[in-house]
């Protein structure tokens, strides 16, 4: 039998092609969150009532590369103030991001109780505001009196 008469002709050519061509990488499902990140809001939700947990007269940013994350808190300097800062809070450690869930694995904090825990969220993107939501599991780590739910709302900042 002739194997290169008809319809075997093709066969060489398809076992070539499937060699040479490269298949598209599958698109991505996470979410552009890398970038740097300014803080507008954070609130935790007591039973029935919403408590600002963002003091006043302080600002913080949010810093995400591919693998890891920071956070720097501080008093926001007024005119004639010589004293270092009297609030100041800082950590970091790797994540994780799978679609809308976000995982923080803080392995350095100012607040030592915090180091070595895990805090997962779920984060929406809205054009330049990153808003993201979880329940902080303070009572299960033995740092609070409670688990809170928490929603924080940040906004990309520009370069």
């Amino acid at each position: 039998m002739n194997y290169m008469n008809g319809k075997w002709k093709l066969l060489p050519i398809l076992g070539l092609l499937a060699c040479t061509t490269n298949p598209k990488p599958a698109a991505s499902t996470a979410l552009p969150i890398e970038g740097t990140w300014q803080l507008l809001s954070s609130a935790y939700i007591k039973k029935d009532t919403t408590l600002r947990n963002d003091a006043p007269g302080t600002r913080m940013i949010k810093i995400l590369n591919g693998s890891h994350f920071a956070f720097l808190l501080h008093e926001v300097r007024t005119p004639g103030d010589t004293l270092a800062p009297r609030t100041f809070s800082a950590g970091g450690g790797s994540y994780t991001l799978v679609d809308d869930h976000y995982t923080e694995h803080l392995e350095y904090c100012s607040a030592r109780d915090y180091e070595g825990k895990d805090f997962e969220f779920t984060v929406a993107l809205h054009g330049d505001t990153l808003i993201q939501s979880g329940v902080e599991k303070l009572k299960e780590y033995g740092i609070g009196e409670e688990d809170l739910p928490l929603v924080e709302k940040y906004i990309r900042v520009n370069p």
